[in-house]
């Protein structure tokens, strides 16, 4: 115990350094300094939820008007953060990390957060990586003794940590008034990541780069940028060090966007469309109105009326207020063994791609080493030599909000087909992760814990709502069981990997009668 910081888990002799003194002594002034703040927006989270479902409207907020109307702009990017056409994004296990860091991409996202699972190993381990891909000492050996070191260039590094949600429940603080409460998972990605790495970034010509999730309030960001002055200040790190990207991956967060940037705005480095949280968050905060009922997911693109809206305006703001706009995630991944799959999937990724360059955005995401190129060929058309297209303003692009509610799809329709890949698709994520692996790949895209949050939010959603599919079948609990025992029974049946495991948390995701805010928050409690 270091300042009333216990862990409940051993950690091997390798990685103590991790968990030094030093850095329990950082993460629990954090802790006393800021949890309290964030068990208090949390509650915020839930009233806004009741209020809404009680028929109050989404809207931009009266409020804050003066910050959409004023004249302020983000800090300047620093150099190797004004180029970041092509994102890469993966879990922080040894291998991802090197071969993100060598992909050719500009940028690599290490994920602590939806492409990794929170089991011990996993949250110490990804830091000790992380460590020493900092000082570019990190290596890796297959078993067939083949070596993965890093290239002479290489991506830039930006972390993403858990949301304010998330606990980790390895390690608990403890004072005079408080026994043994789980620390909050983002202040402790956050902060072992920024302990450990701030200064030995700055030495390098780089610095401590962030990607914010799961936002709902400027609020929320307001705290964010409080716990970044505080880090700064402790350590004696330049106050304006730390760059942040915040995913707007939650219907509140697209109605304060601007807002999120302004508390922000010594920190700010752009904002990113998170499409698949944001479709999961449309369904969440929508769950209990009939006209928000979406089709089958794969027909929610990102031209479909609220999609279109939030990333257009997403691009709007961004570029009034000098911050980078980042589009979403191509999560497929090439096979060599189907060329035709691939054909057809690369042609999507390249329309996909051509229509982010063209609507302005300064970059993108892939989730694949095989994608960079792609992406890279899409947004040299547009960039060429230019680090970013910021100079172009999207004065064109006018929502007034109703816009961003809009949630017809045309020709949408619920299939039995999309009942059995969200099933399928649930199963096998989930399983996955309770197995220690984050970031899935299924039926060749890259799955996370966001794309399996859609896909049994829509079976809860079409359940409650006595959807039916074009085939003329009532989507109810019992369709839905059956179909569950069909899948189930094709991936192997519940004795195999943790399926059984899988279906259970799944059962009572999709069939409880209130909606659960966050799969991982019941699944956390399976894993080691």
């Amino acid at each position: 115990m270091a300042n009333g910081v216990t862990l409940r888990a051993s950690v091997p002799d390798d990685l103590q350094f991790v968990v030094a003194d030093d850095a329990l002594d950082f993460v629990a002034a954090l802790h006393w300094a800021f949890d309290g703040r964030r068990r208090e927006l949390l509650a915020a989270r839930e009233e806004k939820a009741a209020r809404i479902a009680a028929g109050e409207a989404l809207g931009f907020l009266d409020e804050t008007r003066d910050v959409r109307e004023g004249d302020w702009q983000v800090a300047a990017a620093p150099a190797d953060l004004n180029d970041r056409r092509v994102e890469i994004t993966g879990p922080c296990d040894r291998k991802m990390v090197i071969n993100a860091l060598n992909s050719g991409a500009k940028v690599f996202m290490a994920d602590l957060e939806d492409a990794s699972s929170p089991t011990w190993h996993n949250v110490v381990d990804g830091q000790r990586n992380l460590y020493d891909a900092v000082r570019r000492t990190i290596r890796f050996q297959n078993p067939d003794g083949r070596e993965y070191r890093l290239n002479d260039e290489t991506a830039t590094l930006l972390v993403r940590p858990r949301g304010w949600h998330l606990p980790e429940r390895h390690v608990e603080v403890t004072s005079d008034h408080v026994d043994g409460e789980p620390i909050s998972g983002s202040l402790w990605d956050f902060g072992l990541y920024f302990f450990h790495n701030a200064h030995e970034l700055l030495k390098r010509g780089s610095g401590p780069y962030f990607y914010l999730p799961k936002l709902e309030s400027h609020l929320e960001a307001r705290l964010w940028n409080d716990v970044f002055a505080f880090a700064q200040e402790r350590l004696g790190v330049p106050h304006g060090s730390i760059r942040a990207t915040v995913l707007i991956e939650t219907i509140h967060a697209a109605f304060e966007m601007e807002e999120i940037l302004y508390e922000l705005r010594d920190h700010a480095a752009g904002h990113n469309a998170g499409r698949w949280d944001y479709i999961f968050s449309a369904i969440k905060t929508f769950r209990d109105r009939s006209d928000a009922l979406l089709p089958d997911r794969i027909q929610v693109s990102m031209t479909v009326p609220f999609m279109r809206a939030y990333s257009q305006l997403l691009v709007r703001i961004c570029h009034k207020r000098g911050a980078h706009a980042i589009g979403g995630m191509a999560a497929f991944i090439p096979s060599r063994r189907d060329p035709e799959v691939n054909e057809t999937a690369l042609a999507k990724v390249h329309e996909d791609k051509e229509r982010e360059a063209g609507d302005g955005f300064d970059g993108t995401w892939v989730a694949h080493p095989g994608l960079v190129p792609v992406a890279k060929e899409e947004f040299d058309k547009v960039l060429g030599d230019r680090p970013n297209q910021k100079e172009r303003q999207r004065e064109d692009v006018q929502v007034a909000g109703p816009e961003l509610i809009d949630f017809t799809v045309p020709g949408g329709t619920i299939t039995e087909a999309g009942l059995r890949t969200n099933v399928s698709v649930a199963l096998q994520y989930i399983d996955s992760w309770l197995g220690g692996t984050g970031a899935a790949a299924i039926n060749n895209l890259m799955e996370d814990a966001a794309t399996a949050e859609i896909s049994r939010a829509q079976l809860w959603q079409w359940i409650w709502h006595g959807a039916v599919t074009a085939e003329g079948e009532a989507v109810d609990r019992d369709t839905y069981m059956s179909i569950r025992a069909d899948e189930l029974a094709k991936l192997g049946g519940p004795g195999e990997r943790r399926l059984g495991d899988a279906a259970t948390i799944l059962d009572e995701l999709v069939l409880a009668d209130d909606f659960v805010p966050f799969l991982t928050l019941p699944a956390y409690g399976y894993l080691d």
